[in-house]
């Protein structure tokens, strides 16, 4: 830490350099408020320590010019004639503290130390900020034709209220594409409310997403505003619309017509003003032909369709992609260990999991340090087509605890029920003979 001193006292202005010269510190002095003004207008100083009475200016002037020139200098003043309106004033023009002399050495160097301290987590916040910035941002990665495209029509129909249908296969990205047209429209700064069709159990979804009245149900003790609302003036996104039960979708189709809804309970219309954005993993225009998705609801939603290709037919979004998720997870120093070769076995696997399966895989990159990971689920896709469920673990010595043998057991079976399915949640699920909403927790638990 840069630190200046301005003390028109040799022996205080002496004895405090060396102090702090003694911590480590880099000090410079002046011996006057002119000095110290000149320096401060010249220099870049983290900390600037100032008497209040100095000669040809005084300490305020010292004080007004070091934030003048960065506001984020700190400033100590130190004063033998200590009143509360001088204490008051200093710290209303931006000073961290008001030190009374004579200075005590242990006390001084406590302040310079919790000042060093404060400092370091300011810089941190500020650093975290800028890089949460810098992926908020970014949260579209790719340079492909099919990648350019979706941005184009993201940009172009972002400020408008149209209602976006995006499809695309699980681990494709389409919350993000939502989040992005949220971001890039006159809504940014209001509400953007997600909410999975398929996470909430069929008896609790029009609860939640429409609201309660107080007493409408057996439990019901208070008012509770569901998703639309919580979402008015900004954005709702429904994600897994193809799981919306039908009677369900009447009144999502009304709302969308009518711009007001009705509380579960209740008789009163409430207005909101919402953009509705809907995703959906599989093709909605077979399932209304299946009778299993109501046609109106579906054109009424089809107004902007996006399209998210699967990883497979972007491949050459892999390499950037790879190079965001080493830099998102605070781990750019590992890309200089990442051969042709290794990206090159990136581009080889089909990744049925997408870009979702991609992230985790580097994750587990970067906390194992193994970059041979891509050889190994190219292998394990080979073998599972093969012959089926792996074996659950190695054993050479013994069984694992029974815990992390029926963990691992489990993982295997949803990655070869999950390959099986070319990562498709419900077919998996289905082709396992558990509930969906149960693969997707385990899918959770371990870290999918």
């Amino acid at each position: 830490m840069n630190i200046l001193i301005v003390e028109d006292e040799k022996i205080t202005r002496i004895t405090l350099a060396n102090l702090l010269k003694n911590e480590g510190y880099e000090v410079q002095t002046a011996d006057n408020g002119e000095a110290g003004i000149m320096q401060v207008q010249s220099g870049d100083f983290d900390l600037v320590i100032t008497d209040l009475k100095l000669p040809r200016k005084d300490g305020i002037e010292v004080l007004k010019a070091a934030k003048a020139k960065n506001e984020a200098t700190e400033v100590v003043v130190m004063t033998a004639y200590a009143t509360i309106e001088t204490a008051v004033s200093t710290l209303k023009l931006g000073a961290y503290d008001y030190i009374l002399k004579p200075l005590s050495p242990e006390r001084f160097l406590g302040l310079i130390k919790k000042i060093t301290d404060y400092k370091e987590v300011k810089q941190e916040n500020s650093e975290l900020k800028k890089k949460l910035e810098r992926f908020e941002n970014k949260q579209l990665i790719g340079s492909s034709d099919a990648m350019r495209n979706i941005l184009e029509t993201i940009r172009n129909v972002a400020e408008h209220t149209y209602t976006v249908l995006i499809q695309g296969e699980s681990g494709t990205g389409k919350e993000v594409v939502a989040k992005v047209v949220h971001h890039l429209s006159n809504r940014s700064n209001e509400p953007f409310v997600a909410i999975n069709c398929a996470a909430i159990p069929e008896t609790l979804l029009e609860s939640e997403l429409f609201g309660y009245e107080k007493g409408a149900f057996t439990g019901a003790n208070q008012l509770h505003k569901g998703y639309f609302e919580r979402a008015d003036k900004g954005t709702i996104f429904i994600d897994d619309i193809d799981d919306m039960p039908l009677h369900l979708q009447v009144k999502l189709l009304r709302i969308l017509q009518e711009r007001q809804l009705v509380r579960v309970g209740g008789s009163e219309l409430i207005s909101i003003d919402v953009r509705v954005i809907c995703a959906t993993k599989v093709d909605l225009e077979q399932l209304v032909k299946e009778k299993k998705f109501r046609d109106d609801l579906y054109y009424r939603l089809n107004i902007i369709p996006i399209y998210l290709p699967p990883l497979r037919e972007r491949k050459e979004d892999i390499r950037e992609l790879t190079e965001y998720f080493f830099e998102k997870h605070g781990a750019e120093h590992l890309l200089l260990e990442c051969s042709e070769t290794f990206f090159e076995r990136l581009n080889q696997y089909l990744w049925p999991g997408n870009v979702r399966q991609l992230e985790n895989t580097i994750e587990r990159i970067i906390a194992t340090k193994d970059f041979s990971i891509p050889s190994k689920i190219g292998i394990s896709k080979t073998e599972s087509h093969a012959s089926g469920v792996q074996s659950p673990v190695e054993v050479s010595n013994g069984y694992p605890p029974f815990e992390q043998y029926i963990s691992n057991c489990e993982k295997n079976i949803i990655d070869w029920a999950l390959d099986q399915t070319e990562y498709n949640i419900s077919k998996a699920a289905e082709l396992l003979q558990i509930p969906r909403g149960t693969l997707r927790s385990k899918l959770k638990k371990y870290g999918y």
